[in-house]
């Protein structure tokens, strides 16, 4: 196990205090991709709430439960015979709830289910080689492996790099017992044959991603999800309990 401090949030250049390089140890532990059964067929996938503050561009199916498709909005939805679906011009793909018709009410549940046990999969992964992360990520690289925070992590003073080491089936698994928060126009930077399909956020409250930020992943919630303006994901926007809201954004979908 070893324990990386990564310093203030003014550090502009991946260093500590001292001005000494942060070096990320190499895991020799591979991680398996987390499962996500059919919860992977929804690019956003929240528990009380999806708003959206036109216009934003979603590739990929939405979900919402338990609530009901009422706390859907900003997406002009219009809804196909026999309301299993609606669908949106702002959405590639289609927008279930759990009131929706049959047999949408049941998929909505097994869907939510399958997140829990996705997320509570990525909590629990332990490693021998874990590498334990504290404070802001900026101007950091990681490679392959299990990453773990017992607070909130930021990128706030750079961008973060995941390099697979040309591994394209290398898998970065991050856990975060608090918050996860990324500044305007911070970004992860995908670099030798790193997916952004095999990169996983267990965030254990709420997670913000600021302004014309960009991210690559699957964030997986245990509340909420914010996407603040202009800001873009290629991933998955996955909040068990609460709410995910967007404001003109663009959210791909990535194949499992």
């Amino acid at each position: 196990m070893a324990s990386v401090m990564t310093g203030c949030s003014d550090n502009t250049t991946g260093v500590n205090d001292n001005d000494d390089p942060i070096v990320i140890p190499i895991q020799t532990t591979d991680q398996s991709a987390v499962n996500m059964q059919t919860a992977g067929d929804y690019v956003i996938l929240a528990g009380s709430e999806i708003s959206n503050i036109p216009t934003s561009a979603i590739t990929g199916s939405i979900g919402l439960s338990p609530s009901a498709g009422s706390e859907i909005t900003g997406f002009s939805l219009e809804y196909t015979t026999g309301d299993q679906f609606a669908t949106s011009a702002q959405i590639t793909g289609n927008v279930y709830a759990s009131d929706y018709g049959d047999p949408t009410p049941s998929n909505m549940t097994t869907a939510k289910d399958d997140l829990t046990t996705a997320y509570n999969d990525a909590a629990g992964r332990t490693s021998d080689d874990i590498v334990l992360l504290s404070g802001n990520l900026g101007g950091l690289t990681l490679t392959p492996g299990l990453y773990k925070s017992s607070g909130s992590l930021e990128i706030s003073s750079g961008d973060l790099t995941f390099d697979a080491k040309g591994n394209a089936d290398a898998v970065f698994i991050i856990q975060i017992a608090s918050t996860l928060i990324t500044s305007s126009d911070r970004k992860v930077i995908l670099a030798g044959d790193a997916k952004a399909s095999n990169i996983f956020w267990q965030v254990g409250t709420s997670a913000t991603l600021g302004t014309t930020s960009v991210m690559k992943g699957t964030i997986m919630a245990d509340q909420s999800i914010a996407v603040n303006t202009g800001a873009s994901v290629e991933g998955r926007l996955l909040a068990r309990i609460a709410a995910v809201t967007i404001e003109g954004n663009t959210v791909v979908v990535l194949a499992q």
